[in-house]
C-alpha cells in the first residue's frame, strides 16, 4: 500500500511540475506577444519624431546603456510583485525608442519598408525554429551558460570600441557574430523555460526579449548595410 501510494505522489508530482512548467511558458509567450506593441509604438515615435537622431557615438551609447540596465536591474527588483509586468513594458518602449534611429536610416534606402520586414521575418523564422528545438531537444544545455556569457559581453566590448572606430567591416562581423550567439542564447532561455529550470515568466520574457531584439537589430544591420538601395 506504501508502495502505491509513494507511486500516486510521484505520478502527481510530475503533473504539477508538468502543469507549472505550462504555465510559465504560456504566461512568457503572451507577455513576449504583449511587449511588442510598446516596442513597435516607440520605434515609430522615434521615426516620426527624430528624437533619437542625435544620439550618435558615445552620447548615444551612454543613454542606451544607462537606460538599458537601468531598467533591467528594476526588472529583477519588482519580478515578482504587481508593478513587474508594466516595467518590463516600459523597458520595451525604450528599447523600440533606441531602436528607431537605425529604422529610419534603413528605411531612408529605396527598399527600406522591405528590409524592415525582411528582418522581422527572418527575426520570427529564428524564434520558431529555436523553440521547436528546445521542445524536441533532451540534452541539457546548461553547459552552454558561461559560453554564451562569455560571448555576449565580447560582443559588447567589440560593439563599444565599433562605436568609435566606425568601421563597416567591424559592423558586419559583430551582427553575424551576434544573429548565431542570441539565437544559441535563444534555444538555452527556451529550454531553461521547458525543462522548469526558469519559474518567473517576467524573467523569461525579459530574457527571450532581448535575444529577439538583438537578432533582428543585427539582421536589420546587416541587410542595410548589404541590400540597402539608394535612390
Amino acid at each position: 500500500m506504501s508502495d502505491l501510494r509513494t507511486l500516486d505522489n510521484a505520478t502527481w508530482g510530475r503533473s504539477a511540475g508538468l502543469a507549472e512548467r505550462n504555465r510559465v511558458l504560456r504566461n512568457t509567450y503572451w507577455l513576449l506577444a504583449l511587449s511588442l506593441v510598446p516596442t513597435v509604438l516607440g520605434a515609430w515615435l522615434g521615426v516620426a519624431t527624430g528624437i533619437t537622431q542625435y544620439l550618435g557615438g558615445g552620447l548615444g551609447l551612454i543613454v542606451f546603456l544607462g537606460g538599458a540596465f537601468g531598467f533591467m536591474f528594476a526588472i529583477e527588483k519588482t519580478k515578482n510583485s504587481a508593478s513587474g509586468v508594466p516595467v518590463l513594458l516600459g523597458f520595451t518602449f525604450f528599447m523600440g525608442l533606441m531602436l528607431s534611429r537605425l529604422i529610419a536610416m534603413v528605411l531612408g534606402f529605396k527598399n527600406g519598408s522591405e528590409l524592415v520586414m525582411t528582418a522581422f521575418a527572418g527575426t520570427a523564422g529564428v524564434f520558431f525554429v529555436m523553440a521547436s528545438l528546445a521542445s524536441t531537444i533532451k540534452r541539457d544545455l546548461s553547459g552552454m551558460s558561461k559560453w554564451l556569457f562569455v560571448g555576449a559581453i565580447g560582443l559588447m566590448i567589440g560593439g563599444i570600441v565599433n562605436v568609435f572606430v566606425g568601421s563597416t567591416a567591424g559592423m558586419m562581423a559583430l551582427s553575424t557574430l551576434a544573429i548565431v550567439i542570441f539565437s544559441a542564447y535563444m534555444l538555452f532561455d527556451l529550454k531553461q523555460i521547458v525543462d522548469g529550470g526558469e519559474t518567473n515568466y517576467i524573467s523569461a520574457t525579459l530574457a527571450l526579449y532581448l535575444d529577439l531584439f538583438n537578432i533582428f537589430q543585427s539582421l536589420l544591420s546587416l541587410l542595410g548595410i548589404m541590400g540597402g538601395e539608394r535612390e
